[in-house]
């Protein structure tokens, strides 16, 4: 009996001892991230049977396990996961709004400075000083232009050195889960699968949700215990004891940006942004896509609308040299790029057909063969056409040589250079032509005016070229006209008038004359070239561009074009910081919830320690107590 309960006593002594230590461990580790609180599961001896009945024979420590919840921590690795992706969308938009909306450096006050020195050139269409200020006021708002361009260019090379770092710190973690992944199995072999190697499995987990911060991925566990991490549509980034490995790739089809690939085994699988969602990864690729390029191309927008229409109306007036207006600004051409796989030679070519009709987005064309279908990004919509050419949201497209072979694509990015190739062409105050073409004269005594506007024709009437006369007729209540050289040349046409209308003749000099009042029968008026001095009617033709509705197919002005930039990035920005904010409260609840599980609780391990601590002492005792007996039994041999 001495022998059995010294036996008791010992296996009691061995359990408390292993209690203490699992509570000495949950102590030491209070503070240690990923770690789960472990406690001791013990089990009774089997006992032995007596005529007295079955008697028991102490205690045995069976595992000790981790305090774990399989679906708090698949639901706190996709919280994470969703959590990442919307504070960098957040963290990288909040800087472009910033950058759009800044009073001081955004188009606004640069617009508002340009036309105010087009109105003073109008009010002082000789004076020098007037002209030399609307030079620089155009310098200054192409520099402001190229500001925010290279602001967006650095934008995209901040997204592409994030990549850069994210997808180096992917591959370490997938290397050290793999890692872990043979440790586990080994000490899970070691224990016939019923002992787990608890600390390592904690080490995963937190690698895993570390890897959800940088993109998104699933986990399937193995038989073994080994994790198997799928990241995109379900692509094997770690199989048991091997990871794959990611690579950053310059895009294939669009030079400056970033493509992130599956490198396994050398087969390199390209991955798109659509199916890398999640995480930072995830985050930087949609504010690329769906941000950053739209802002991009819309500044673009802008700038070549505004080279577009403000060199056609200066193209229509004259300078101080008796000359037709040159270009103003130099107007950006779309880009196409070729992907590097194309099977094919064909060299398409795209060219702007309607400049108010022009998207901010990008497209991409591709032919199977038979058809070709053009996406429109990042809306993904698509058109089929069974022939080029084309015309497409304000664009032409066509094929300019060569021939495409099926699978070949292109990007077209119709206005992603117009603000960085925008430049001011005139440097002299002579060449600005705020001149109207032509100027008008009463040829005859008569209570009507006449006067004439640059048209919509070639600017070509200078003062090379002949005076006109109109001479109008009454009769029965009709008004008719004709239009003759002077001196007369037997006459160039005539036609009926109607109030109000507008003269037009000579469509390929652009005159167009507009009558005020009533012309009586007999009135004439001489139309003749300008020697554009003293006139300001083209300057402020120039300056009625400000408030002309010019894009987004004639519903907005250049400036209201730059203010639906303004709303859309701040309401965007707005949209995903209130989301992110939401996403990150429902993280903290569940990552909350997973450390009531799993924490370590100071108090509850003091309590622990109390009762093993005694439990111990009491094992001892019995120890003690069994020694004596053993005592007094060896007296009575003696």
């Amino acid at each position: 009996m001495a022998s059995s309960l010294f036996g008791i006593g010992i296996s009691g002594l061995n359990s408390a001892q292993a209690g203490l230590i699992t509570t000495g461990h949950n102590i030491a580790n209070v503070n240690t991230p990923g770690y789960s609180r472990q406690v001791v599961v013990q089990g009774t001896n089997a006992p032995f049977y007596t005529g007295a009945g079955y008697f028991g024979t102490g205690v045995h420590v069976q595992t000790v396990k981790r305090e774990y919840d399989a679906f708090l921590e698949i639901q706190a690795r996709q919280t994470q996961a969703a959590a990442s992706h919307l504070e960098r969308y957040a963290t990288q938009i909040g800087r472009l709004d910033q950058l759009l909306a800044d009073l001081d450096g955004g188009l606004s006050k640069a617009f508002d400075e340009f036309f105010e020195s087009i109105n003073e050139v109008a009010a002082y269409p000789r004076d020098a000083a007037a002209r030399q200020s609307m030079l620089s006021a155009s310098n200054a708002l192409v520099a402001r232009f190229q500001a925010l361009e290279a602001e967006l260019v650095a934008a995209r090379r901040d997204v592409n050195s994030q990549l850069e770092i994210n997808v180096a710190n992917i591959n370490s973690i997938a290397n050290r889960i793999a890692e872990l992944n043979a440790r586990i199995a080994l000490h899970r072999a070691h224990g016939n699968g019923l002992q787990e190697p608890n600390d390592l499995l904690d080490q995963r987990d937190t690698l895993v949700r570390e890897l959800n911060k940088l993109i998104g991925a699933k986990v399937v566990e193995q038989d073994d215990g080994s994790y198997n991490v799928f990241i995109g549509n379900g692509q094997a980034l770690v199989v048991r004891d091997r990871a794959n490995r990611l690579v950053l790739q310059d895009d294939p089809a669009v030079p400056g940006d970033k493509q992130i690939a599956l490198d396994a085994n050398g087969l390199r699988v390209p991955l798109t942004a659509a199916q890398l969602t999640g995480g930072e990864v995830g985050g930087l690729l949609e504010f690329r896509d769906q941000t950053l390029n739209v802002a991009h191309n819309a500044l673009g927008r802008i700038a070549m609308t505004l080279a577009a229409e403000f060199n056609a109306q200066h193209a229509l007036g004259l300078d101080l040299n008796g000359q037709p207006g040159g270009q103003f600004f130099a107007l950006a051409q779309p880009l196409v790029h070729a992907s590097i796989l194309n099977g094919g030679n064909a060299q398409l070519q795209v060219t702007v057909s309607d400049y108010g009709a022009l998207t901010a987005s990008d497209y991409r064309l591709t032919y199977d063969g038979t058809q070709y279908h053009l996406t429109r990004l990042p809306e993904n919509t698509t058109q089929s056409f069974a022939a080029l050419p084309v015309d497409v949201d304000g664009l032409r497209i066509e094929v300019a040589g060569g021939t495409m072979a099926p699978g070949d694509s292109f990007v077209i990015q119709p206005t992603r250079a117009g603000a960085a190739q925008l430049a001011a062409l005139v440097h002299d105050t002579q060449a600005i032509a705020a001149a109207a073409p032509s100027s008008t004269a009463p040829a005859s005594a008569t209570t009507a005016t006449a006067t004439t506007r640059p048209g919509g024709g070639n600017a070509g009437y200078t003062p090379s070229n002949p005076a006109y006369v109109i001479t109008f007729a009454v009769s029965g209540g009709t008004t008719t006209y004709t239009v003759d050289t002077v001196p007369t040349s037997g006459g160039l046409g005539t036609g009926t008038y109607t109030s109000g209308a507008t003269i037009d003749f000579l469509d390929d000099l652009g005159i167009h004359v507009e009558i005020t009042g009533v012309p009586a029968d007999g009135d004439s008026f001489t139309v003749s070239p300008n020697d554009g001095t003293a006139d300001n009617r083209n300057a402020l033709a120039l300056a009625a561009l400000q408030t002309k509705n010019v894009m987004a197919g004639g519903t907005a002005t250049l400036q209201g074009g730059y203010a639906q930039l303004v709303s859309a990035v701040g309401n965007k920005t707005r949209e995903v910081q209130v989301t992110s904010e939401a996403q990150n409260l429902l993280l903290k609840d569940t990552l909350a919830a997973r450390e009531s599980v799993a924490g370590v609780n100071l108090d509850e391990e003091a309590a622990n320690l109390i009762r093993y601590q005694q439990a111990y002492q009491a094992a001892g005792k019995v120890i003690a107590v069994a020694g004596t007996l053993f005592d007094s039994i060896l007296e009575i041999l003696r």
